[in-house]
């Protein structure tokens, strides 16, 4: 019986500490090896840019027209944005090419039942 509270300790400093600090490191790590170029990132001493380039151990940050700054990879704390794939810009065009041709359809053939009604 004098065990049970001992235990209890030790269970419910693992849930509120040792587990969400150990999930959270899993996730910086994560967002740290996901790093690629053109994603938008703010560093732990605060400095915002857009990564570069993307070496072993460290990123190339531009932080200003003709600023380009090299910092280790756990320096980044943030990633405000991701790097967006040409392929999905170009599928997000087509997309939305599509979308108005769909829709100047649309109204073609609304004018021509209306324009049929009228006869």
């Amino acid at each position: 019986m004098t065990f049970l509270p001992l235990v209890a300790i030790i269970a419910i400093f693992y849930f509120l500490i040792l587990r969400p600090q150990k999930k959270k490191q899993q996730d910086t790590q994560k967002m740290l090896s996901a790093l690629r170029k053109g994603d938008r990132v703010v560093t732990i001493g605060g400095i915002h840019g857009i990564i570069k380039s993307v070496k072993e151990t460290t990123v190339i940050i531009k932080v200003d027209d003709n600023v380009m700054l090299e910092f280790n990879r756990g320096a980044v704390s943030t990633v405000v944005s991701q790097a967006r794939d040409d392929r999905d810009e170009r599928e997000e065009r087509e997309e939305k090419k599509e979308k108005k041709v769909e829709a100047q359809a649309e109204k073609d053939d609304e004018a021509s039942e209306s324009e049929e009604k009228k006869d």
